[in-house]
């Protein structure tokens, strides 16, 4: 038997992180479930009032991340969530929403977990500077080998 990926788990480390809020990691649980025909069908057919919006939506698409997938943008990535939200991001240009409009709605289903670069604020400090901490050790940690050698 092929062991399960725990879902949960993953949502309280990520709210431990400050990654995501509480109630992201609720309202994704909602959402991690099996695309319906329909919504396959929706995607794969959704018909826009101008190449513009359709161009919009595909290139905004692209800037946002799957939340199930982890490693792939919503137009790369063919999980139902996937599927699910490139439909919301399509209805939402068509419905004439601002490119911001969209990012703050997923963002606040989805926490800055979506987005490929968060902006800077207290609950993404560990994203943008945990790789510069983890230098400044890793640096330090050869000074100090150098100079106990010395």
């Amino acid at each position: 038997m092929k062991p399960r990926f725990n879902w949960s788990l993953l949502g309280l480390l990520l709210v431990l992180t400050g990654v995501i809020t509480p109630s992201a990691v609720f309202a994704a649980q909602n959402v991690f479930v099996a695309a319906d025909e329909t919504v396959v069908e929706q995607v794969a057919t959704f018909t826009f009032r101008s190449a513009y919006d359709q161009r919009r939506a595909i290139d905004l698409a692209k800037t946002l991340r799957c939340p199930q997938c982890q490693n792939q943008n919503l137009i790369e990535s063919n999980s139902p969530v996937a599927k699910d939200l490139r439909l919301k991001v399509y209805q939402m240009v068509d419905q004439g929403k601002t490119d911001q409009e969209i990012i703050e709605f997923m963002t606040s289903r989805f926490g800055d977990f979506v987005r490929y670069n968060p902006k800077f604020a207290p609950n993404t400090y560990v994203l943008w500077l945990g790789p510069l901490l983890l230098l400044l050790l890793f640096g330090f940690g050869i000074y100090r080998k150098v100079a106990k050698r010395n």
